[in-house]
C-alpha cells in the first residue's frame, strides 16, 4: 500500500510482537530435512509488475520486493524484528543520541565487482535529499545535520536534535556511486538493469511476463542456495492459483476462500506447506479530502458507521483477520485498544449525513443541493479482497442513500494515473505497518504533493506536531501518548475507514526446507532456503 507500501498481501509483513506461532498452523507435509544443496529454482507469483528498479523512486510493493534481494541497506530487521546490522557491521551511537558511527564490511563487491564503501552511503544520502530526486522517502534523511565519510569503511551521522528512527531509516538501500555519481537518476539505466550488493544479481526483465534473478555467488552472508528466483506477474489470483495447482509456481499468498477451501486436500498438502500468521499491513478505504464529497467530517464518520467491518472480515477473510481502528496492529505498543471509533451503525450514519445538509429524495437516494450523493471507489486489478470489499461497502451506502461505484484498475495504471495526480474521488489500498511507529511519511501535511504517500490531502496542525514529537525524543512514554492521541484524532476525523489487518497466508512447494516462521513471517531467511538434490526440478 506503497510504502511498503502497499499491497501485495504476501510479502508481508510483519509484526512487532505477535509470533507466527500465536495462531495454529494447518497441516503441513511432513518430509525429512534432507541434506541442504544448492542449486534448483523458485518460481514467485504476483499480480503486480515492478515500476522501477531504483528503490528510492518506487514506492509499490512490487518494485520494493525484487529490489529488497538486489540491494542491501546498513541495517536491516532480524527475525524477531530488532535492528541488526547488513551492511554496517557494527555502528557506535553517541552518549547523546545524536551521532552515529557506522563501520561498515570490509570486502563486499557490487554485482559488478566494484568494491562497496562509505562512498556509496554517502552518495545515497545525498541524492535521496536531493530536491529533484522524485522519492517518497527523503523525510528520514533529512533530518540529518551532518553525514560524513570518514574514510572508505567509516560512515557518521550527527542530528541536530534526537531522532527516534534514526538508527532504522538507514535499512534504506544503498546506491552505487560508482554508476550514479554525476547523472539523472530518473533516467538511469538501473531503473531496469539494476546492480546491487544483495544475494541476487539481475538477469532479465520481460514486461508484463517475469523477472529473472541469479544468485550472487560472492554474496557476504554466503551463497544463497537457490540458484534463481523468478517472478512471474499474474494479475488475476484465480489464474495464479491454476498456474501454483499446474507447477509452474512455487510460491503465492492465497486469499481466504483458496486457504479454507480449496487447498485443504491431501493431494495439495502432500505438495505444499501453507502458513498463517498476522499480516503487519491494514486495508483502508480512503477519502481523497480535496473533493467536495468529503470535507465535512461528518460525512467521513457517516461513512464509516454505514459499514460493517466485522461483516466484510467474516465475508471476505473468512475470519482470518481483524478489525482496525487506526494505523496499527492489535498488540504491538503503539497500538490504542480503547480507540472512539465509528462502528457500525447505520441510523447515526443517516443523522450524521442530514445533519451535513443530505436529504433523502422519493427513491430513497440523498440528494444535497439538487445533486445526488455518488462517487467512485477505485482500487487495483488482481486483488479480489480489496474488490469484494468494495462491493459489500456498496451495498452497505446504499442502504443509507449513497450511490456507489465500484471501478477495477491494473496496477500500473492505478499508480500513475489516478494515485499519483490525485485524480480520484475514494480508493481501497493497503498499508505496510512497520515496525518502527513514525507515521510521517503517510500522515504529515508536508507530505502531501506530487508522488507523496499521504495523497488524500490530509492535514491537521495537532497531528503534525504529535508527530514530530513522536520522532524527536527517545522515551518510549512520550512516544506512546503522541500516537495514542493521533489515534483518537483520527478516530474522529475519519480522513480513511479503517477496514482490517488480514492474516498473511503464503503456499510454498513442499520440496523447499529451512522455512523457520517467526515474528518477521517466513521471508526473512530465503537465502537459507534449500532443497535437496534429489528433489530439485531446475
Amino acid at each position: 500500500m506503497r510504502i511498503g507500501l502497499i499491497v501485495s498481501l504476501w510479502l508481508l509483513f510483519f509484526t512487532l510482537l505477535v509470533s507466527c506461532t500465536d495462531k495454529k498452523l494447518p497441516e503441513t507435509t511432513t518430509r525429512d530435512a534432507g541434506t541442504p544443496a544448492y542449486g534448483d529454482a523458485i518460481i514467485i507469483g504476483s499480480i503486480g509488475e515492478p515500476s522501477t528498479l531504483v528503490p528510492i523512486l518506487a514506492s509499490d510493493s512490487a518494485s520494493r520486493d525484487i529490489a529488497g534481494l538486489i540491494y542491501n541497506g546498513l541495517v536491516r530487521y532480524d527475525k524477531n524484528l530488532k535492528l541488526e546490522g547488513e551492511l554496517a557491521q557494527s555502528w557506535d551511537v553517541s552518549r547523546d543520541g545524536l551521532t552515529i558511527t557506522f563501520h561498515l564490511r570490509k570486502g563486499v563487491t557490487w554485482h559488478d565487482g566494484h568494491p562497496f564503501t562509505s562512498r556509496d552511503v554517502l552518495y545515497t544520502y545525498r541524492v535521496t535529499i536531493d530536491p529533484k530526486t522524485p522519492t517518497a522517502y527523503a523525510e528520514n534523511f533529512k533530518q540529518v545535520k551532518r553525514a560524513e565519510a570518514l574514510d572508505p569503511y567509516t560512515f557518521r551521522v550527527t542530528y541536530d536534535k534526537p531522532f527516534a528512527p534514526a538508527l532504522e531509516s538507514w535499512d534504506q538501500s544503498i546506491l552505487p556511486a560508482h554508476l550514479l555519481e554525476g547523472k539523472d537518476i530518473t533516467k538511469s539505466e538501473l531503473s531496469r538493469n539494476p546492480v546491487g550488493t544483495g544475494p541476487y544479481k539481475f538477469k532479465e526483465w520481460t514486461a508484463g511476463q517475469q523477472l529473472v534473478l541469479e544468485s550472487n555467488h560472492h554474496y557476504f552472508e554466503g551463497r544463497p542456495r537457490i540458484d534463481r528466483y523468478v517472478y512471474r506477474i499474474i494479475p488475476d489470483s484465480s489464474t495464479m492459483y491454476m498456474e501454483l495447482k499446474a507447477g509452474g509456481l512455487d510460491y503465492m499468498g492465497l486469499n481466504p476462500v483458496q486457504y479454507q477451501r480449496q487447498t485443504d486436500t491431501p493431494e495439495f498438502l502432500s505438495r505444499f506447506n501453507k502458513y498463517r500468521y498476522p499480516a503487519s499491513i491494514y486495508t483502508y478505504l480512503g477519502y481523497n479530502l480535496r473533493h467536495p464529497l468529503f470535507r465535512d467530517k461528518r460525512v467521513r464518520q457517516a461513512m464509516s458507521s454505514a459499514i460493517n467491518k466485522d461483516e466484510i472480515i467474516q465475508g471476505v477473510l473468512l475470519g482470518m483477520g481483524q478489525v482496525a481502528h487506526g494505523p496499527y496492529k492489535p498488540g504491538t505498543w503503539p497500538h490504542k485498544t480503547d480507540i472512539g471509533d465509528f462502528d457500525y451503525n447505520p441510523d447515526r450514519a443517516r443523522k450524521l449525513l442530514a445533519e451535513a445538509g443530505w436529504k433523502l429524495n422519493s427513491a430513497g437516494m440523498l440528494v444535497k443541493d439538487g445533486k445526488p450523493f455518488s462517487f467512485t471507489i477505485l482500487t487495483n486489478q488482481g486483488n479480489d479482497l480489496r474488490l469484494k470489499t468494495a462491493l459489500i461497502i456498496q451495498q452497505r451506502l446504499k442502504a443509507v442513500g449513497i450511490n456507489v461505484k465500484v471501478r477495477v484498475v491494473e496496477w500500473a495504471s492505478f499508480l500513475k494515473n489516478f494515485i499519483d495526480k490525485g485524480d480520484f474521488e475514494a480508493i481501497i489500498m493497503g498499508w505496510s505497518i512497520p515496525p518502527d511507529p513514525d507515521l510521517f511519511d503517510v500522515w504529515h501535511s508536508s507530505k502531501t504533493g506530487p508522488r507523496e504517500l499521504n495523497f488524500i490531502g490530509f492535514k491537521n496542525r495537532e497531528v503534525d506536531q504529535l508527530i514530530e514529537k513522536g520522532r524527536s525524543t527517545f522515551d518510549l512514554k512520550e512516544r506512546k501518548r503522541c500516537y495514542f492521541r493521533i489515534q483518537d484524532i483520527l478516530a474522529e476525523e475519519q480522513p480513511y475507514t479503517f477496514l482490517y489487518v488480514p492474516d498473511a497466508l503464503p503456499t510454498v512447494n513442499a520440496r523447499f526446507r529451512g522455512i523457520e516462521p517467526a515474528p518477521a513471517g517466513i521471508m526473512y531467511n530465503f537465502i537459507r532456503w534449500y532443497v535437496p538434490r534429489e528433489e530439485q526440478l531446475y
